[in-house]
């Protein structure tokens, strides 16, 4: 009965804070709604959520199908995608994306890009000659793996409308290169068309 008495306002401060828990504060007018991230997004015929997310799964998708087979990951690095159309398009999300898919499908590991290098670099140098770090636990200069593989792609679009029409093709292509013997070693693209009215 005495241990029972003890056990008794535990499990009430359990139950009260769990209840507690549940409960997320909400700010605001109430005039924003969550939508689904993975809905299909006509907006307008311009470059949008959609089409990132079906370019992005398309690419990862042929990729890494044609690195099933690999007894080992290859080490590869990923250049940011070229945006050669007429309009203004995140490419680094779409590359940012592509790299996400494939490290998820677990058929190949990611070198620092050219975009990252210089981080890369400067962390190598803080750890190295700030003199705030223990030589055993510095990461060591002269380490970095090279990779055997670079990704680059880049997206066109042609645009043709008239009165009524306006009509966007976008083309999305990816090679992936053999570093050491220039060898383009796969290559896919994406198309898509947008049509809508005036």
């Amino acid at each position: 009965m005495n241990t029972l008495t003890k056990i008794s306002p535990l499990l009430a401060a359990l139950a009260l804070l769990s209840g507690c828990a549940t409960q997320s504060p909400t700010l605001g007018s109430g005039n924003v709604n969550y939508g689904d991230a993975k809905a299909v997004e006509q907006v307008t015929n311009e470059f949008g959520s959609t089409d990132l997310q079906m370019i992005a799964e398309s690419m990862a998708r042929s990729l890494a199908q044609s690195q099933a087979g690999a007894k080992v990951k290859p080490l590869v690095t990923i250049a940011e995608v070229k945006n050669k159309t007429s309009e203004y398009i995140d490419t680094r999300s779409i590359t940012d994306s592509i790299r996400v898919q494939l490290l998820k499908s677990g058929t190949m590991r990611f070198a620092t890009d050219i975009a990252g290098m210089q981080n890369q670099t400067d962390e190598l140098i803080r750890q190295n000659q700030s003199g705030l770090y223990k030589k055993s636990t510095t990461a060591k200069t002269g380490q970095m793996q090279g990779a055997k593989y670079r990704i680059e792609g880049n997206i066109t679009s042609i645009v043709k409308q008239s009165s009524s029409l306006k009509d966007v093709y976008y083309k999305f292509s990816l090679i992936m290169t053999d570093n050491e013997s220039g060898t383009i070693e796969w290559a896919d693209e994406k198309e898509i068309r947008k049509t809508s009215k005036r």
